[in-house]
């Protein structure tokens, strides 16, 4: 199956329908970078390596991830790979939390340092905890993309009126807001409620999915060995999805999820993920992450696993009954 790139909102940016999360590229520097377990630069070059061959061409990472490390990392796997800057985009994100907008402009030497000669393609606010007021951070992020500093602006975490504030502060300054990172896969489809879906698809707004596989639950592994649960790394154990009670609740999903991948005679992270990126059409692309490079080859497959609308129904139907709405 042909793989048809999408935009990402009016920015003039095409990517493939996943991309690749490298949250996990940390490499156990600072408290986000301690969620994952430590991964070797050789692995990242892997991991990046068989992405692009199977036809991932962006990345997503951020400043918070490791301090920047994730950004340092993947970009010595991009150099590895010999990949030269037009075959790729790089999403990065500012950290927003006990700062102020003019941050924006005066960090973002730092982030395309750290990213060794490959340029901004998306840069977005992570999250709405800023000292500076949305519009404030707007007109900053406008001025990079001025002075071709960045490609496309976007946002993460942000609700439907935060969303909707940056675009029209954005519209005042001649540009478009391209996407809205939030949390979205079958057992989270809170953005289907609670107006961000909606007013995405309304504004011409990208939804980047992340958590597509809602941290590895629906890969099937902890339903097949609640044991490994215990073996996670950080404090990903701790959290409400990893609880004997939710992955009992959440069995049916699993049980049909099974069934479905047995018939395309795949797995069910590329069933999961498959779903992710048709539910909504070309409105919702997604970055799951990979700690190996096999997960990395299966999440990037899924691009080729195209799911009949029964089966679309049927996920829907369950996934309704066990999932965060």
């Amino acid at each position: 199956m042909k793989m048809v790139l999408r935009s990402l909102g009016m920015s003039g940016i095409k990517v493939s329908p996943i991309g690749l999360g490298c949250w996990q590229f940390s490499q156990g520097r600072s408290i986000a970078g301690r969620y994952w377990a430590n991964l070797d630069q050789i692995t990242i070059n892997e991991i990046v390596r068989v992405s692009i061959a199977c036809g991932v061409n962006w990345f997503d990472t951020a400043e918070a991830y490791g301090g920047g490390q994730s950004e340092i990392s993947l970009a010595h796997a991009l150099h590895a790979a010999h990949i030269k800057s037009d075959q790729i985009y790089i999403a990065t994100k500012w950290n927003p939390a006990l700062r102020f907008a003019p941050s924006i402009t005066r960090t973002i030497e730092k982030r395309l340092q750290y990213l060794d000669g490959y340029p901004i393609g998306l840069y977005q606010i992570h999250n709405p905890m800023s000292f500076s007021s949305v519009r404030e951070q707007m007109k900053a992020m406008a001025r990079l993309i001025r002075e071709k500093k960045i490609q496309g602006v976007g946002v993460s975490n942000f609700n439907a009126d935060k969303m909707q504030e940056a675009a029209l502060a954005l519209q005042d300054e001649g540009v478009s807001l391209a996407s809205n990172q939030m949390r979205f896969s079958l057992l989270d489809r809170r953005i289907e409620r609670n107006g961000v879906l909606e007013l995405a698809k309304n504004l011409h707004i990208t939804i980047i999915a992340y958590s597509p596989l809602a941290q590895g639950l629906l890969t099937g592994r902890f339903h097949d060995q609640p044991q490994l649960v215990h073996s996670l790394s950080g404090f990903r154990r701790f959290m409400p999805n990893f609880r004997d009670s939710y992955i009992k609740k959440t069995k049916p999903l699993i049980d049909a999820l099974r069934k479905i991948a047995s018939v395309h005679q795949t797995s069910l992270a590329q069933i999961a993920l498959s779903w992710v990126i048709q539910v909504h059409g070309d409105l919702v692309v997604t970055i799951p992450g990979a700690s190996t490079a096999a997960q990395a080859e299966q999440n990037a497959m899924a691009m080729q696993v195209k799911l009949a609308p029964v089966e679309m129904q049927q996920l829907d139907e369950i996934s309704q009954e066990v999932a965060e709405i």
